[in-house]
């Protein structure tokens, strides 16, 4: 099994849970977060002054699937979340070596 963690846009969250979802991908965690990197932020005005927002509003979802799986998540996640522009994410897989679901006691691949 592997987990995916997956950062873009937040206005492509959408699009990016439609591609999962086309590969019956069944469950996701989304979070709210904010960060930087090669962008390195930018400047805003606010009400006369200048000044710099360092940590950029992103979207983080993770996501664990069978191992079989991993290349067609990533193609789904990289064409639907791509807009060519700098900032539109990046997406890292680590290996998962146990997942338990709690309600039923099911374990690895049943599990997710």
């Amino acid at each position: 099994m592997k987990k995916i963690e997956t950062i873009i846009k937040p206005f492509k969250l959408e699009d990016v849970k439609d591609a999962l979802t086309e590969l019956e991908i069944t469950g996701m965690t989304v979070s709210e977060v904010k960060g930087y990197g090669r962008q390195q932020g930018h400047s805003e005005l606010y009400r006369g002054a200048e000044y710099v927002v360092d940590f950029l509003p992103k979207i983080k979802i993770e996501i664990v699937v069978k191992e079989s799986m991993v290349d067609a998540v990533i193609e789904a996640i990289s064409k639907s979340a791509k807009t060519g522009k700098i900032g539109d994410g990046k997406i890292f897989v680590f290996s998962v070596e146990k997942s338990v679901r709690i309600r039923t006691g099911e374990t690895d691949e049943e599990a997710i």
